[in-house]
């Protein structure tokens, strides 16, 4: 899978998106991550990609043509343009299904937004998919896109060592995970739920399956009551 990302800081996504896993990936070749200058595709020899707003307003617009003239020539280079998605705190929350959705995509071409966004008829002209990771602001679209990148990377085959590696994790399978215990046994006069040291595998399943209701009931009702109307609808 490949990703290009546009950016006004493209310095921001090496210490992240070249270390752990998703390193490991791009050396592996399962997925290759190009970060381009917003600035480079400026019509402006300056370099100015941003202006002030029509109808007023504080700060500024990143304009659109920057942005369209970068994605022209991906499209150019690539023979088809990837799926675009821009990073918006009005978009639709990032979810678990979606992040594996977008893995089965050969690309995807993700615009970080910066200042008060961007010209809303670049993402109309190129379809553009809103993505937001949250109900709140940052100032700038740049750590959302490590996070989707992140999130979509680990879904490619053959970048964990086994699909068990997620399948397990909260929001896969619609619930949150169950708590995970380690070496020692006991630990500061805790000790780890005798369960989990019994070998018994089905006993071991059912209390995970338990944690995990429970821990959803009780951090995120929401999902919890999506998880019980989807169970009851198969």
């Amino acid at each position: 899978m490949r990703i290009d990302i546009f950016t006004l800081f493209p310095e921001m996504f090496p210490p992240l998106l070249g270390s752990s896993i998703v390193g490991r990936a791009r050396r592996r070749g399962f997925l290759q991550i190009c970060c381009h200058q917003l600035r480079d595709f400026s019509p402006d020899r300056r370099g100015r990609v941003d202006d002030t707003v029509f109808g007023g307003g504080k700060g500024m617009l990143l304009m659109a043509e920057p942005f369209a003239r970068g994605l022209d020539a991906l499209s150019e280079h690539l023979g088809a343009l990837p799926h675009v998605v821009y990073l918006s705190p009005r978009g639709r929350v990032l979810t678990q299904r979606r992040a594996k959705e977008l893995a089965a995509l050969p690309g995807l071409c993700l615009l970080c937004g910066h200042y008060e966004g961007v010209d809303q008829r670049l993402l109309d002209e190129y379809q553009a998919e809103e993505i937001s990771i949250g109900d709140y602001v940052l100032t700038g679209g740049e750590l959302p896109a490590m996070i989707l990148a992140d999130a979509v990377s680990r879904m490619l085959p053959g970048v964990l060592s086994a699909e068990s590696c997620f399948e397990e994790e909260s929001h896969f399978s619609g619930l949150l995970e169950y708590p995970q215990y380690t070496r020692p046994e006991v630990w500061r006069g805790r000790p780890a739920p005798p369960v989990l040291l019994s070998g018994d595998h089905k006993r071991v399943f059912d209390w995970k399956r338990q944690e995990s209701l429970n821990i959803t009931r009780q951090n995120r009702p929401d999902l919890f009551v999506k998880y019980v109307e989807a169970e009851q609808e198969n």
